[in-house]
């Protein structure tokens, strides 16, 4: 068996080949390590989706995270199936930029899976109360210190209650970043997760 499986998590508006790119970034420091780029089911052509955004407020996008999660926990468990993972989730990481932050956070902090850890891009925790978090699955938060688009505030806040909840949580902020994934930010995210697949 491999050593582990990541899957990369696109955010809106693109898909899974987009997200590739950081699979091959990552591959070289992560010996042994499949990865995977799935489009979300939603959206149309190459502008997929895992909820839509229009319309997306404050009070409404938690019930779009809850809705989503047949559609994204179907989509994960395929993968895990295919690479042969489905005794060994405990090897199995998310790793998500944006909207596809949401949804990793979301599988994390509502207990549905006990993976190996979880890498949260620009992310934004948007799962409803009460948090029931797998606290096995450490959790890494990386977010631009200058994002428009998502606040690093929002990675903060993750942070604040996730490690409340019982998850062992790291978060760095990269100063002046925008809403994009760094070769700092990837570089730390290689060393997580050779940690975390030992």
């Amino acid at each position: 068996m491999d050593r582990g499986l990541v899957i990369l998590l696109h955010g809106v508006g693109t898909n899974g080949a987009n997200m590739a790119a950081l699979g091959r970034a990552l591959a070289p420091a992560l010996p042994g390590v499949v990865f995977e780029s799935p489009d979300a089911p939603g959206g149309s052509g190459p502008h997929r989706e895992w909820f839509s955004v229009v319309g997306v407020t404050e009070a409404n996008r938690q019930q779009r995270v809850v809705a989503a999660r047949p559609g994204f926990d179907g989509v994960i468990a395929k993968l895990i199936d295919q690479h042969g993972f489905a005794n060994a989730v405990d090897r199995v990481v998310l790793l998500g930029f944006s909207q596809g932050s949401i949804m990793a956070l979301d599988a994390l902090a509502s207990g549905r899976w006990p993976l190996g850890a979880v890498v949260a891009f620009s992310g934004r925790l948007a799962s409803p109360a009460p948090l029931a978090p797998a606290t096995g699955t450490p959790l890494l938060l990386i977010h631009g210190g200058a994002d428009p688009v998502m606040p690093s505030s929002e990675s903060v806040r993750a942070a604040e209650l996730l490690s409340a909840a019982g998850v062992r949580v790291t978060t760095s902020i990269v100063p002046g970043l925008g809403h994009q994934v760094s070769n700092t930010g990837l570089a730390e995210a290689a060393r997580f997760l050779n940690d975390v697949l030992t």
